[in-house]
């Protein structure tokens, strides 16, 4: 199983970009992945300097409706039909605001679904692949983590997992839905413990994030593989630093699992 990065808000070298945003490309049991695209064309760039042809993607899934993960949807120029997972509610969702230009973001990116792709909906778990797994709507089963974004209950917020011969592999977009949820999650439906946990965690100073909680957590999983990014801020990637040694990888990494 390899994952890419293609989309994150930092650069792993010259040449690579960023931004604020997420994308990963996996490779998984001979399926090609697209998870999530970013804010703008970032994802494309990135994809040619890897050498990866986005076009021999076999499946996109989407992690939530925001634009920061959707976006790229605009420039995705695909040649054929791809079949993208996601959460139903990503067809319609737009940002509680008044600005004109990010509701016509919403507007496009939902006509783009529309029309340029073979849209797969789900709000339960599908195994869109032989042990791939888009985990759909995640249940909130702790005291600790939100489990939503700024007064919105982020059903729409999801991730993905996979079976391995080493245990379940988590991929996340944002966590919104909370990271500890998510993977409490993928370990029932995957019926693994967790080998490896990479995406955004959602750990933001300025919402007083749940992080002893969630090293807690960790600890007591013990996944060999942990690394948080995107939506985790200096000081909690200093907290995962010192727990458990975690690196912090940007868009040009690769990860070989």
């Amino acid at each position: 199983m390899n994952i890419t990065l293609l989309c994150e808000n930092e650069a792993c070298a010259m040449h690579w970009l960023a931004e604020w945003g997420f994308s990963a490309f996996i490779e998984y049991n001979g399926n090609k992945i697209l998870f999530d695209t970013g804010f703008s064309d970032v994802y494309r760039h990135n994809a040619d300097l890897a050498g990866i042809d986005l076009e021999e993607t076999d499946f996109l899934a989407l992690s939530h409706f925001h634009r920061d993960h959707t976006r790229g949807l605009l420039y995705h120029g695909f040649k054929s039909k791809k079949k993208i997972v996601l959460h139903p509610r990503i067809m319609q969702a737009v940002l509680k605001t008044d600005d004109e230009r990010i509701k016509q973001d919403f507007a496009k990116i939902h006509a783009v679904l529309a029309n340029d792709f073979e849209v797969i909906p789900s709000r339960n778990v599908l195994e869109f692949a032989p042990g791939a797994f888009f985990l759909g709507e995640i249940p909130r089963g702790n005291n600790f983590e939100p489990g939503g974004f700024e007064g919105d209950a982020m059903e729409d917020d999801t991730a993905l997992a996979f079976r391995t011969d080493k245990g379940a592999v988590v991929v996340s977009g944002c966590s919104h839905a909370g990271i500890c949820n998510i993977c409490e999650y993928a370990k029932e439906i995957t019926r693994q413990p967790l080998y490896a946990v990479i995406g955004g965690f959602h750990l933001l100073s300025e919402e007083n994030p749940p992080i002893t909680e969630t090293i807690d957590y960790f600890k007591t999983e013990n996944p060999p593989v942990l690394l948080p990014m995107h939506c985790v801020d200096f000081p909690a990637l200093v907290a995962f630093h010192n727990a458990f040694g975690s690196k912090k990888l940007s868009a040009g990494d690769a990860i070989e699992l």
